[in-house]
């Protein structure tokens, strides 16, 4: 059985630290580029490699692009590109694979390595298990005239930033309106800037200054209060918060309010349904606040949760056909408009809906109050199977009965640490913790 080396969103993992180090990458490369040729039917494969800011990213890409060469495959490099600029262009350049390197969110010391389908979406578990098996084969390294080439590609940047213009209406003006946009020292610290500035919009930017190990440092998406200053310091319209490779988004508006992925993805689907578009349901995630829920019912939209993960959003939007998903992140999908989440596209719907409505994003979610959310993690002793308290499925059950449509009960456990996270979610956040309390109470067993 091949080992498992894929996680929910690519490799992933310390620099330095298996499998982030340039000897695996190198594997990696080959590996992939192997499988491509299984398919290839005799012509040359060819892979877009993008990434972040991260300073790892020079040694990974250089490894990465020996391992496909070595395979017989091309390599073009696009230097620091959002991820979903990636996607886009593995798509319109008609290209067999994406590549990116980056580690989104988190911070300098980690990178990893992803993969975007011909289509510039995510691939199936069977590819993943395919390159696994590969990695476990010994090399085929090919021969000096089966060589592949890598060059760069030169205007990947504006190419991505005409795409995103695109997304929206011709009608959409941002003329008279002032942006802060904050590209968390990531991978869009050009091009977000730029998307603003020439859809008409007055544009300054934070977290644009990127040395290598400052991505998401103090700044972006996981940080928003670097933003939220700035915004009210210039009196800015607007808000534009990103991550590290730019596939999540924070807005805020002018009195300084800060809005969450849950809220935004409200506001994108009531402006579709406004529009005359039909909205059969939207996805969101085992997060996603019930007061949207509860609202986006009020409107009859339902709304389905898949596991928390935008990798689940989309097969769940895949399954039912549906176009608009998301999570309390930041990470939101309009399928008719891009292939994967994408920040800069996200932003642009949302003040398409704004312009469409002629009120204002506060005034849009009046109806929508998020619920406060309780939550606290119970650590579990080895091997405890959480599943068998019988005293905490007991009051489970009984706290979900008294919330009833008010509020609910979410008990998971940890993917990356032995903890049980116990939320609860009410109108009144002393009744949310109250119930939270009393669930980890019995979780831990305590008399």
């Amino acid at each position: 059985m091949a080992r498992q080396y894929f996680g929910t969103d690519g490799i992933r993992g310390t620099v330095g630290q298996f499998p982030i180090t340039p000897d695996f990458a190198l594997r990696l490369g080959h590996a992939v580029g192997q499988v491509l040729q299984r398919v290839a039917s005799g012509r040359r494969p060819t892979v877009l490699i993008g990434k972040d800011t991260r300073i790892s990213g020079y040694m990974l890409e250089s490894a990465l692009e020996a391992g496909f060469a070595s395979a017989g495959v091309n390599v073009l490099l696009t230097g620091p590109l959002p991820t979903p600029g990636v996607a886009y262009l593995t798509r319109a350049l008609r290209l067999d694979l994406g590549v990116v390197i980056s580690a989104s969110h988190n911070a300098f010391p980690d990178n990893g390595i992803k993969f975007f389908s011909a289509k510039g979406e995510k691939l199936p578990d069977a590819w993943e298990e395919a390159v696994e098996r590969a990695l476990e084969e010994p090399p085929a390294w090919v021969d000096s005239a089966r060589l592949g080439r890598a060059r760069r590609l030169d205007d990947a940047q504006g190419r991505y930033v005409e795409f995103c213009k695109s997304t929206v209406s011709g009608e959409l003006n941002l003329k008279g309106l002032k942006f802060v946009v904050d590209a968390a020292h990531g991978a869009a610290y050009q091009v977000a800037p730029a998307v603003f500035h020439e859809l008409g919009g007055e544009v300054t930017s934070i977290g644009v200054a990127p040395n290598g190990m400052n991505i998401n440092a103090g700044v972006g998406a996981t940080s928003p209060a670097a933003l939220v200053a700035a915004v009210k310091e210039q009196g800015a319209d607007y808000g534009v918060a990103l991550d590290g490779d730019a596939d999540r988004l924070q807005l805020v508006d002018r009195e300084g309010r800060l809005y969450n992925g849950d809220e935004l993805l409200y506001v994108m689907a009531m402006d579709r349904k406004a529009q005359g578009e039909a909205v059969p349901g939207v996805v969101g995630t085992l997060m996603t606040n019930m007061a949207v829920e509860v609202a986006l019912a009020d409107q009859g939209i339902e709304l389905v949760r898949a596991k928390v993960g935008d990798r689940y959003v989309l097969e769940e939007l895949a399954a039912r056909r549906w176009l608009l998903g998301g999570e309390s992140s930041g990470h939101l999908l309009a399928l008719d408009r891009h292939s994967t989440g994408d920040g800069i596209v996200s932003a642009l719907q949302v003040l398409q809906a704004v312009q469409h409505s002629g009120r204002s994003l506060q005034a849009l979610l009046e109806g929508v109050k998020l619920y406060p959310q309780v939550m606290i993690n119970v650590r579990l002793k080895d091997g405890e199977d959480w599943r068998q308290n019988i005293r905490l499925a007991d009051l489970t059950r009984q706290v979900t009965a008294d919330l009833g449509r008010q509020g609910r009960v979410l008990i998971r456990a940890s993917g990356t640490e032995p903890v049980l996270r116990v939320m609860v979610e009410a109108r009144e956040e002393s009744q949310a913790r109250k119930a939270a309390e009393a669930l980890a109470a019995a979780a831990r067993g305590d008399a």
